[in-house]
This record gives structure tokens, sequence and C-alpha cells, in this order.
């Protein structure tokens, strides 16, 4: 089988991952209905943790895997769910990827998987004191295309938000392979972060301070 992962490409993520402090478990969640790149996702993740002994996946059937899927809050296919994993005990951040991480959004995974080995982000501390004292759930989709440049910076900004927040989920959407759900929010433009299922919404690579800005003035939208 041809390697979807080149040997130079494979050669820098291998020297990124060097940084990896622990470990990060991969859990794929495909389907028999509608799920055209499960095959080329699996794959990817494989040839992905087989550039770090830190990186484990596991592949799992979003309907007979149902109670797992409850409990990671996965309810489309194909989800990846990124997980920190220290023996045999794992923590959800609440990172999901919709969609195959294809084109630019490939590094959205690697930094995923970097963000989630250290266990930080990059985020100002009003930021992170902000999320840490969330009250009620946040939930921020951000609608991606593989060929958009700018939108890896805005999953990555979501990611690490949900990262300081127990109340946070991020998922990155694959406009192209969730057509209906992008049309439900009206994405025209990428990247869009929809905030709480419509309560608010970004267009482009903002600044983690008008993000924020964003959030809050849904919460008092809603």
């Amino acid at each position: 089988m041809e390697k979807l992962i080149t040997e130079d490409i494979a050669n820098q993520v291998a020297d990124i991952f060097k940084e990896m402090e622990s470990g990060v478990e991969i859990f794929l969640f495909e389907s028999e209905k509608n799920c055209e790149y499960c095959e080329e996702i699996e794959q990817l993740i494989e040839e992905v943790s087989d550039l770090s002994p830190l990186i484990h996946t596991q592949v799992f059937d979003l309907d007979k895997d149902a109670i797992l899927a409850d409990k990671y809050h996965v309810e489309l296919a194909p989800t990846l769910v990124i997980l920190s994993r220290d023996t045999e005990n794992m923590t959800d951040y609440g990172i999901r990827l919709l969609g195959a991480p294809a084109g630019h959004e490939f590094t959205t995974l690697i930094h995923d998987i970097l963000f989630v080995s250290k266990r930080r982000t990059n985020l100002d501390d009003g930021t992170r004191a902000y999320l840490k004292n969330l009250k009620a759930p946040l939930l921020l989709q951000v609608f991606v295309t593989p060929t958009c440049p700018y939108c890896p910076q805005a999953v990555l900004l979501a990611h690490q938000m949900a990262m300081e927040s127990d109340m946070v989920q991020a998922e990155m959407v694959e406009s192209n392979e969730f057509f209906d759900l992008a049309n439900r929010y009206n994405v025209s433009g990428v990247p869009q972060t929809t905030i709480n299922a419509g309560a608010g919404r970004i267009v482009g690579a903002v600044p983690e301070k008008v993000l924020l800005e964003q959030i809050q003035n849904a919460f008092i939208a809603e």
C-alpha cells in the first residue's frame, strides 16, 4: 500500500515529535454509512503514530461502539478525538476533528498532538482565566477546507481553548465532507467559527482577543 505521508514530510514530523513530553491517544470513530474517507484517515493516523512511540491509535465504529461515542460526544463519522495518555489513564481535552485532516489541516493534526502531549497552550493568562471560570458549555465548530491556508490557525486557537476548560469542546469540521452541517450554519467562507450552534459566528482567522469577545457576546445573546 502506497504511503500517504512522503518520506520527506515523515522526517520533518518525526523531528517535531521529538518535542513531545507525554503520551497521546487518537480515537477514530468510523461508520459503514457515508464515510468516504475513513480508510484513508485510518491509514493516515497509523502512519503518524509510527513516527513516535508516544502515539497510539484506536479505531471504533460509531454504531457498534455507541456507548463510547456518547461518552466522547461523537455523533458523526469520521471523527478524530485527541486524548492525552498516561499509562492506562486518558484525559479528554475536548479536541475533535470531523473529516479528513488533509491538505493544510494535516498541520493541525500534528500541532494538536504536540499541544496535548505537552498539556499546555499558548493562550494569554486572561483567556485561560475566563475559560476556566465558564459555568455553561461552549461548543466551537471551525469550518475548514483542505486548501485553506488560514484555517489551521483558527482551528488551533479553538482547540487550545478546549484544552483550558472542561466546559469547552472544539471541532474542526471539514465543510466538503459535512456539507449539510456547513449549510445549516450558512458557511460561505472559511475558516468560519460557529459558537454554540449558531449563537455567534466569526469568519476568518482572527486574533485570540477577537474570538474571546465573540464568545462573550454569544453567551450574552443566549
